[in-house]
């Protein structure tokens, strides 16, 4: 990805490490999200998907002790959404001033940012504003008050398919004790045929930067679908795709 930066394709180096700082956030992989969303934001603040990577930044920043830089980050989102003036722009604002903020005003804060994405079709910034403020109140021993919010975010996420939110809300669930059912799929139909094309590659020993050349993906884009497939099989190792995937669905198929 670097080289590619080097070579003019700030572009799509961007996009990657915007979609790498989504992933990581999603698996509470929080200091790996930083660094992909530090390079998305950062690096070329010009390009358009810096105000959404510094939204990444923000929630990265927040979880792995880094004040400054979630400060920092919060500025960017804030002077990229306030011209806007509309539901969305402020909505994700005040989710990112939510993460920042303690006490009473995290709290409106949160609330604002459920209302006003409630009003937009932004189901999957919805979902996670019911998550961080789900983890919010789990962090402040409201375990009932959590938990109305961690199921929907739960619910949302899954109907989604944003699965490693969904892990996320529900490894929340179970830290306030309720019990959950793991959301498992019953058959390979229920992948996408990008995700059983990326997984019977990945089911034939190929690597994912060889999967990604193939089939002209980022690595970083095939490690998002392989996650997707384990999360849908229920399986944890690419050994086991050979038993969840018997056959050949590697082919190319017609874009």
């Amino acid at each position: 990805i670097r080289d590619a930066g080097t070579s003019g394709q700030e572009l799509g180096v961007q996009w990657a490490e915007w979609v790498s700082a989504i992933l990581f956030n999603g698996l509470a992989r929080y200091d790996r999200a930083l660094a992909s969303a530090q390079r998305a934001a950062d690096e070329t603040p010009q390009l358009q998907f810096s105000p959404w990577a510094s939204t990444e930044l923000v929630e990265a920043a927040v979880r792995s002790s880094r004040p400054k830089v979630a400060s920092g980050a919060l500025e960017r989102v804030v002077s990229a959404t306030a011209p806007c003036n509309t539901d969305w722009s402020l909505g994700i604002q005040a989710r990112c001033r939510a993460l920042v903020t303690e006490g009473e005003s995290a709290e409106r804060l949160y609330r604002e940012a459920i209302e006003r994405l409630s009003r937009t079709r932004l189901r999957p910034e919805l979902a996670r504003a019911h998550l961080l403020y789900g983890e919010w109140l789990r962090r402040e021993n409201r375990r009932v008050d959590a938990r109305e919010q961690l199921r929907t975010a739960h619910e949302m996420l899954g109907t989604i398919g944003m699965e490693a939110f969904a892990e996320r809300a529900r490894n929340e669930l179970l830290a306030t004790g309720a019990k959950v059912r793991k959301r498992t799929v019953e058959t390979r139909d229920d992948l996408t045929a990008q995700e059983r094309q990326i997984a019977g590659l990945a089911r034939d020993g190929l690597t994912n930067p060889e999967i990604g050349a193939r089939l002209f993906l980022s690595p970083r884009t095939v490690e998002w679908h392989l996650h997707n497939v384990f999360t849908k099989l229920d399986i944890g190792t690419r050994r086991e795709l050979a038993d969840a995937l018997p056959g050949s669905d590697s082919h190319l198929v017609p874009a």
